[in-house]
């Protein structure tokens, strides 16, 4: 028996990252007991989902990743998935490097993955080119997630924002309310449903019943992100009750290490707010 920890680096208004995952991996450990987890964060300041704040979140990486090099985790997950793909197409190659970097710097050398890449490589194991989606976000940022998975070669065919900008309240959505919420999402043309493009709105609950009912792949960020740690752990990626993701039948190979990077202490430039994504105007 072992434990496998886990380090994550969330936003210090995030709750459900920190609720979603271990429930995710305790759920294991009752089919699989040999392999356990322990989970360990560090926090990065924003309480509020605008470019602006994301921006200055971003430029806490360094900080945040020398405190979990103390923990010598096994594994370190970025956790923010919006302020990753807030910044432009494949940024999360770049946020990957910069903590890569500081943890070998501490001499750790481990894997290293961000939700907003692990979203895309779970599309890609999934072979999901068309997907559909449900955010919290306001619309202009749900447009700069669109046009993040559209740029990685997946279309986003429709959108669903809720617009709700207070991290906080984005945590006490119910996720129940998400078995009616998917309904308003055109998911006649998708591949697979991710039912929250977001690891700080809970989920977790309404993953196998939307599954269920709409009949196609249904997953979330923080689903994709335990599919992704698994992978990168040399696990199993199953996890009953969770979807076809993490069902056990969809398998990747892990990826290489991202290449270091010095951190940006300045965090990267604010990105303008687009108009509204056109699907997304729901």
């Amino acid at each position: 028996m072992r434990d496998h920890r886990i380090g994550m680096i969330v936003p210090s208004s995030n709750l459900t990252m920190e609720t979603e995952l271990p429930r995710m991996l305790r759920d294991r450990e009752q089919v699989l007991p040999d392999e356990r987890f322990t989970f360990h964060s560090s926090r990065m300041r924003m309480k509020h989902v605008t470019a602006e704040e994301l921006a200055r979140m971003n430029a806490q990486t360094e900080r945040a990743s020398l405190e979990l090099a103390d923990a010598r985790p096994d594994v370190v997950a970025s956790a923010c998935l919006v302020a990753i793909m807030a910044q432009g197409p494949g940024y999360h190659c770049h946020a990957e490097g910069q903590i890569t970097g500081v943890l070998q710097g501490e001499g750790l050398d481990i894997p290293v993955i961000s939700s907003a890449g692990a979203l895309l490589r779970a599309l890609d194991a999934m072979g999901a080119k068309r997907i559909a989606m449900v955010t919290p976000y306001m619309k202009p940022l749900t447009r700069l997630v669109a046009d993040y998975i559209e740029d990685a070669g997946v279309e986003v065919c429709d959108a669903l924002s809720l617009e709700v900008s207070d991290n906080l309240a984005v945590a006490r959505l119910d996720p129940a309310q998400l078995q009616d919420h998917w309904r308003r999402v055109d998911v006649t043309d998708a591949d697979a449903l991710v039912l929250s493009a977001c690891v700080q709105m809970p989920s977790l609950a309404a993953v196998q019943p939307v599954e269920d009912a709409a009949g196609l792949p249904v997953l979330s960020a923080a689903t994709a992100t335990v599919f992704t740690i698994l992978t990168e752990l040399g696990l199993e990626p199953r996890v009953p009750g969770a979807g076809r993701l993490l069902s056990g039948e969809v398998r990747m190979a892990p990826a290489r290490r991202p290449t270091p990077e010095p951190a940006d202490r300045q965090g990267p430039a604010t990105t303008p707010l687009p108009e509204p994504y056109p699907a997304a105007a729901q």
